[in-house]
């Protein structure tokens, strides 16, 4: 049930295993139709609808995150004892390679991209995917697909995990929770719940001293825990030497923040889970730090596009939530010897922006806000910033440009999902860019 990339690695996967399965879509022009259309031409394909009897005829519905479990058509199939599974739950059934499981509202790309890093600088053959995104991303089937690997690090979205019964992974971690796809859950505490089946049959679980939702709720596994404070026993942290930030593990100094290419607090979090995960899947910790020292990050992240006039440019257009937008905001916010001009705006998942207001007030100058809500954005902060409107990105970036002076950084990170107006994130991002590269 639904296309696109997950539905196309899952006919596939099926495929491979000489499988009958068909596909339906409610979507006219689903993702990945003409590619599915050349390579299983024979195969059932049902378009514009989820019709009931024909789902009631299946044994198994295999549905794609993008597709919500409380569609009628599948709550009437399930309530009829059709199987409901997706394609990490099929993964985990057939996977024998130990898994690194990361979900969370945010930074789970950079940890899973580091990891992948980590485990390539040990020797190791490596599949990362899962949710990911990127040109060396693949869905989870894909990997299994592609050959055995000694090690799979998956990124997960909480709704892969909806859908999956038994992940076992060898370790796994919910980096953080901040409200996000409030448009699919009821409440933070459903959507909580939603992550917290990343646990269930786990071995080691990576949690996050500073975030409590990031505690498993079972119990089971060997707990691991990191944090930005200072490290207890064999814990992973910060440690304060000589005027200069370290990460570590319990007393032992392990690198300098300041040799690290990735900047912010935020990335100091995400390196020291990526090594606590690290450690319990035995990677040696000098090839771990080794990666470490020499990554730079991922695109779309926080990521620096150009210094022009004084001004430093930021595309982070992977800020797709509230909480990811503010960790951008106060972590440029420190670094900037001036002030911010902040573009943001798209569809905002019904989100709650109220978080954001002490940040906007004491970093940001002007919000220059774009896309479908907009307005509905504007009513909750322009008490506590300046808020101009950009019927489109063009406009926004040349606002910001005129609006900034030497010493401010223009930072794209929007709060807000991005289909009103691009194709995703990285065709926002791209967008931007290529603005920002255009200014005189």
């Amino acid at each position: 049930m639904g296309l696109g990339k997950t539905g196309l690695s899952v006919a596939r996967y099926l495929h491979s295993l000489d499988m009958d399965f068909a596909v339906v879509d409610s979507r006219l022009n689903p993702p990945g139709l003409s590619d599915f259309r050349r390579e299983f031409p024979t195969a059932e394909l049902v378009l514009g609808d989820f019709p009931l009897q024909r789902l009631l005829q299946a044994n198994t519905l295999i549905v794609s995150p993008g597709v919500s479990l409380e569609t009628p058509a599948i709550r009437a199939a399930a309530d009829a004892g059709v199987t409901i599974t997706g394609d990490i739950d099929m993964f985990s059934r057939a996977v024998t390679a130990p898994v690194l499981a990361v979900t969370g509202s945010n930074g789970k790309s950079t940890v899973v991209s580091l990891l992948g890093a980590m485990a390539r600088a040990a020797g190791l053959k490596v599949g990362v995917g899962g949710n990911l995104d990127g040109a060396e991303a693949s869905p989870a089937l894909d990997l299994l697909r592609a050959g055995p690997h000694q090690l799979y690090v998956l990124e997960l979205s909480s709704f892969q995990l909806e859908t999956t019964a038994m992940l076992a992974a060898k370790a796994a971690c919910i980096l953080n929770l901040s409200d996000d796809h409030m448009d699919r859950y009821a409440s933070m505490q459903a959507y909580g719940a939603a992550k917290q089946r990343i646990f269930l049959g786990c071995e080691h679980a990576i949690v996050n001293r500073d975030e409590p939702a990031s505690v498993p709720q079972q119990a089971g596994p060997v707990l691991h825990t990191f944090g930005l404070d200072a490290p207890q026993g064999d814990a992973w942290g910060m440690l304060l030497r000589d005027g200069r930030s370290w990460l570590a593990r319990g007393n032992e100094l392990l690198l300098g923040e300041h040799e690290m290419k990735i900047a912010g607090r935020h990335n100091v979090a995400n390196a020291l889970a990526a090594l606590a995960m690290g450690e319990a899947a035995g990677l040696p910790l000098p090839a771990m730090l080794e990666a470490l020292r020499h990554f730079a990050g991922l695109p779309h992240r926080c990521q620096w596009v150009r210094e022009l006039h004084g001004v430093n440019y930021y595309n982070d257009s992977k800020g797709t939530n509230v909480g990811a937008s503010l960790v951008a905001i106060e972590s440029l916010g420190e670094l900037c010897s001036g002030r911010l001009v902040l573009i943001a705006g798209g569809i905002d998942k019904e989100a709650d922006f109220a978080p954001m207001l002490p940040a906007l007030s004491r970093f940001v100058k002007l919000a220059v806000l774009i896309g479908r809500d907009a307005a509905r954005i504007a009513d909750v902060i322009r008490h506590s910033v300046q808020v101009v409107f950009a019927a489109s990105m063009e406009a926004a970036v040349q606002l910001a440009a005129a609006q900034a002076q030497a010493g401010d950084t223009v930072l794209l990170s929007p709060a807000c999902a991005s289909l009103d107006m691009f194709n995703d994130f990285a065709h926002r991002g791209r967008v931007f860019t290529q603005l920002v590269e255009e200014l005189t």
